[in-house]
């Protein structure tokens, strides 16, 4: 049983992503948690901070690390994080003299908010990719029918005569923006966090910029100040997941709409009726628009997630782990139904000589 229609055993096949839901892994967690201690400490050695083979031992033992994840889980419930434990059951690995140098200068927040930015990189370019195939199908679908007929409405009421490719460039330009707006984001805003105990990484004295940018280079991110809580990077990318899938119920809305009068559009597939044999539900464009009103409605809650009290707050940091990977799996499997409803269309609109 789960409380999450997202990795539901059957609910998970519409709305779920199985390529996406891996980065979102409690193992995938571990794996950018030990990323981030390894680079930090070689970073600090790299500054003269900690010897050189403290950062040594440090990486061999991260290499072999295997956690005990039922202590984690418990300790979790009682420190409210992750960390703590598992900065223990690292330093137990390493042993010896070198382990007082495990996440030297940092705190929970530096690694859970960094781990993350490690994960969404290549879950957000993964989306930039199936964005980009998306475009190019429904190009491919303004250059097969841009010249039909459609019937026009506003107000949900039939206006004038459009063409078909009229109604598909309300489709496709927006998101094109998005895509850009994608694209900026994660050359810009994925960017590590790095502030220690509270947000002024007062350990490392003057070589604190130092050891910031050399563990940016080390992760491939943005170097930033510490934004412990200032959260507005994660509320960005909220705004662009919703946006995004937005658009896309924007899309399946008006493709059930069609689908409705049944003389506009002519669709391969679609899903069967337990009480209606000869229908064929138009389930793409549904789940599309679903998905659009589920990531609007997350988008509030990362909103409220701004309000972080003073240097760090456990409520809204907790709100953030619950809202956005959801909506992360929402764009995936959104993008994923577009690409499907997208490349469905067998007939738009009407031709003249029809």
């Amino acid at each position: 049983m789960t409380f999450s229609a997202f990795d539901h055993l059957l609910l998970g096949g519409l709305l779920g992503d199985e390529e996406i839901a891996g980065y979102f892994a409690a193992e995938a967690e571990i794996s950018s948690m030990l990323a981030f201690e390894v680079a930090l400490a070689e970073a600090e050695a790299a500054c003269g901070i900690i010897p050189k083979s403290a950062a040594e031992a440090i990486s061999a033992a991260a290499a072999a690390f295997s956690p005990d994840m039922d202590a984690m889980r418990r300790a979790t419930s009682v420190d409210g994080v992750t960390v703590p434990e598992f900065v223990r059951q690292l330093r137990r690995a390493v042993g010896g003299e070198a382990a007082q140098h495990v996440h030297f200068g940092a705190t929970s927040q530096d690694v859970i908010d960094t781990g993350l930015m490690l994960r969404l990189v290549p879950v957000l370019n993964i989306l930039r990719n199936r964005l980009s195939i998306l475009l190019a199908v429904l190009q491919q679908v303004e250059t097969r029918f841009g010249a039909n007929v459609l019937t026009g409405h506003t107000r949900m009421q039939p206006a004038i005569p459009i063409s078909a490719a009229d109604r598909i460039r309300a489709w496709r330009e927006p998101l094109v923006d998005e895509a850009e707006r994608l694209a900026a984001w994660i050359a810009d805003r994925a960017a590590i966090q790095f502030g220690g105990a509270a947000g002024t990484l007062e350990k490392l004295g003057d070589k604190a910029a130092a050891v910031r940018a050399g563990l940016a280079e080390r992760l491939g991110l943005a170097d930033a100040p510490q934004w412990h809580s200032q959260r507005a990077r994660l509320v960005d990318l909220a705004n662009v997941l919703s946006m995004i899938t937005g658009g896309l119920g924007k899309f399946g809305q008006d493709v059930a709409l069609l689908a409705q009068g049944g003389s506009e559009i002519a669709l391969a597939g679609g899903g069967g009726s337990s009480a209606m044999p000869h229908k064929q539900n138009p389930v793409a464009a549904e789940t599309l628009a679903a998905l659009a009103r589920f990531n609007a409605t997350q988008s509030s809650a990362m909103h409220h997630a701004l309000v972080h009290e003073q240097e760090r707050s456990g409520a809204a940091w907790m709100l953030e782990w619950m809202v956005l990977p959801q909506m992360v799996c929402a764009t995936a499997a959104a993008l994923r139904h577009g690409v499907e409803l997208a490349g469905s269309i067998r007939r738009l609109g009407k031709s003249d000589d029809a």
